[in-house]
């Protein structure tokens, strides 16, 4: 299917105010030019893909999507290369994410050509948005929602595709310092069983007031624990979460194995195989919040870090709970988690060799 495209030069931010926008911007908060659409019903399937200039549309009071949250997304981003071409980081797996969560609320898959075709065409028109510099990014947003105008409990008929996109540098403020993390016991984030696979609007909302309890007893993020034992650690905040534990004099990676509630991330899922490349173990499977900090007190474990597109790495210093506090390692930032990141982003910008063929070309040179 070809994308039709509605591109105006009338339409696109001058460089000077677009370069004042990106020095005081807010992450998130400063979006492109343009922006794709594409609609689905049941008799024509996915149509009307189209770029055109970002702006707001109408929305009918009773559309399903404001009473019962059939609502996905996807998060993924755009990063310069040396050549001065532009290149996504393993978006097929986001395809594939946003497909399977559109499966389990019941909404229509987007097919994956349709996924990738749009990435290219929204980055294409609105190339001169991605940031040049090391640790920027064109932050990238694919939402479908459900387009129904009935208030009634069933799966909408039709569909509505929206990608927009944002230039973005760190998502912590402070960059690669450790943030500090609240551990959860009052609020879960999601259940086996549920929709902690899928990517839904639903999930995030639901831990806003775990953040707020977090950020009350001075922490950036929440750790949430699992939703039956209370004891197992799953997530951070909307983020993925590895231990650095010390074995035969080696740092061995380890991150919570997925259960059925877990959000499987690229991120997670990119390091579990880079760690393997720089000559580290990995291997996923349970921890629980005591073998943590004993681990952190014993020395066994070393470091700490989050996961995800947005944040990329950042490392854990210190960690609350309603029955006390650790600090991990010396709260600083460890030497495996920094070497991580910078692994991540070589490979990310091109600097480094892609031996497993994870960028995916989007737009040629400005």
């Amino acid at each position: 299917m070809t994308i039709e495209q509605q591109v105006s030069p009338q339409r696109r931010t001058p460089n000077e105010c677009r370069e004042a926008m990106a020095k005081n911007r807010e992450w998130g908060t400063v979006f492109t030019d343009h922006m794709v659409t594409g609609l689905y019903t049941p008799q024509e399937g996915w149509h009307d893909l189209k770029v055109g200039p970002l702006a707001s549309f109408a929305m009918h009071p009773g559309a399903a999507v404001l009473h019962y949250g059939q609502a996905i997304f996807e998060g993924l981003k755009a990063y310069t290369q040396p050549d001065g071409r532009v290149a996504a980081f393993r978006p097929q797996m986001n395809a594939k994410r946003f497909a399977l969560s559109a499966t389990r609320l019941g909404m229509a898959p987007l097919p994956e050509e349709l996924f990738l075709d749009s990435l290219s065409a929204l980055v294409k028109a609105d190339r001169e948005w991605v940031p040049e510099k090391y640790g920027e990014s064109l932050y990238l947003r694919p939402l479908m929602i459900s387009n129904d105008v009935r208030l009634m409990t069933r799966p909408s008929d039709g569909y509505k595709y929206i990608l927009m996109a944002c230039p973005v540098a760190d998502y912590f403020p402070n960059g690669i310092k450790p943030v500090n993390v609240w551990v959860s016991r009052e609020y879960v984030r999601a259940v086996r069983g549920g929709v902690g696979e899928a990517k839904c609007a639903g999930n995030y909302a639901a831990s806003y007031i775990a953040q707020r309890e977090a950020a009350a007893h001075g922490c950036d993020q929440v750790v949430w624990l699992d939703a039956i034992d209370r004891e197992t650690v799953e997530e951070m905040g909307g983020m993925n979460v590895y231990f650095i534990y010390k074995k035969n004099g080696k740092p061995l990676l380890v991150t919570p194995k997925t259960s059925g509630s877990l959000l499987k991330g690229v991120t997670r899922d990119t390091l579990l195989t880079l760690a393997g490349d720089l000559g580290y173990a990995a291997e996923e499977r349970k921890i629980s919040l005591s073998e943590w900090q004993a681990g952190c007190e014993s020395g066994e474990i070393l470091e700490a870090f989050a996961c995800g597109t947005a944040a990329v790495i950042t490392p854990i210093g210190q960690v609350k709970s309603d029955t006390g506090q650790f600090v991990v390692a010396d709260g600083k930032t460890g030497e495996v988690t920094a070497g991580l990141r910078k692994a991540l982003l070589d490979l990310q910008h091109g600097r480094a060799e892609d031996k497993h063929g994870w960028r995916y070309p989007l737009a040629g040179r400005l």
